[in-house]
């Protein structure tokens, strides 16, 4: 079966092929004098979306599932110093103890309703190659130790308690905490992404959810454009059942250029809080998956 990072490879490679921008490899083309802002994409297939979704058996496995939209790794709560802060953002450490790599065991997601889910729970040894995935090098924190504990990690049906590793870092009193169990399995989409023909005014993929605002009413997200454009632009389109987002480029020309694609964060204020609602992607017809720091990246099972 496809995972979904070879999805996402193959959506992302089809931007590269529709973002417009400049069409001379040289440098970028002039963009029309007074108009630098994108047109906002059709909503037809924003209303599409979430037709598809809302009330839909996938909706429903959605909201049965596990879905991180936070870390899912928590360093000590004295915080990290110096180079360690940035050791910690790139995925740089090192480990001077052996980790476990026994398999076989099962932790428990649990909710604040009470309801619970099962999932694998991932070994302390994989935990840590989670997140040491840099090899280059400078200064690491170094790990002595891990046993198992649990951590409070925001998703989409609210904050859960959830199995984690908690790695002993050398100088820090506090354990780092990575959560031990994997996202669940996204549920079969009941609409199919755009495909290669995009048309000027349809959406483009975005790259990846970083944050829900405590309040819910705003969502920040990685929409891509070129370096010859003005920048993303992305709407939404609520409904009881999910916020589509439609991101667009602004600035853009005709001709597609591939060689400098870029990544932005951007905003949306929405008219109510996202709650339970599934975020979905206007382009892809998917949810938006939730996007980490390196090292801190979940990955689904």
């Amino acid at each position: 079966m496809r995972t979904d990072s070879t999805r996402t490879a193959r959506l992302l490679l089809v931007l590269a092929l529709s973002v417009t921008g400049a069409g001379a490899a040289a440098g970028c083309g002039s963009a029309e004098a007074g108009d630098p802002e994108a047109d906002p994409p059709s909503p037809d297939r924003a209303h599409r979306v979430a037709e598809s979704w809302d009330g839909s058996r996938a909706a429903a496995r959605w909201h049965e599932g596990y879905h991180p939209v936070a870390p899912v790794v928590q360093p000590p709560a004295e915080g990290l110093r110096g180079d360690d802060r940035r050791a910690f953002a790139t995925g740089t450490f090192d480990v001077r103890a052996p980790l476990s790599s026994a398999r076989g065991k099962s932790g428990r997601v649990t909710w604040q309703d009470g309801k619970s889910l099962t999932r694998p729970l991932m070994t302390a040894d994989r935990a840590y190659r989670a997140l040491d995935r840099n090899s280059g090098p400078g200064p690491r924190p170094t790990v002595t130790g891990a046993e198992l504990g649990n951590m409070t990690v925001l998703t989409a049906r609210g904050p859960a308690t959830v199995p984690a590793w908690l790695f002993t870092l050398e100088g820090y009193a506090g354990p780092l905490k990575r959560a031990a169990v994997s996202p669940s399995e996204l549920p079969e989409p009941p609409i199919g992404p755009l495909g290669s023909h995009v048309p000027k005014d349809g959406p483009v993929p975005l790259a990846g959810l970083v944050k829900v605002a405590p309040d819910g009413r705003s969502v920040t997200v990685v929409a891509h454009y070129g370096s010859c454009d003005d920048g993303p632009v992305v709407t939404a389109l609520e409904t009881n059942g999910s916020v589509v987002l439609s991101a667009a480029v602004a600035g853009a020309e005709d001709r597609p250029r591939t060689a400098d694609l870029r990544g932005a964060k951007v905003t949306v204020t929405l008219d109510r809080p996202v709650g339970d609602r599934i975020v979905l992607d206007a382009f892809t017809g998917r949810p938006v998956p939730y996007t980490e720091p390196p090292g801190a990246a979940p990955r689904r099972s």
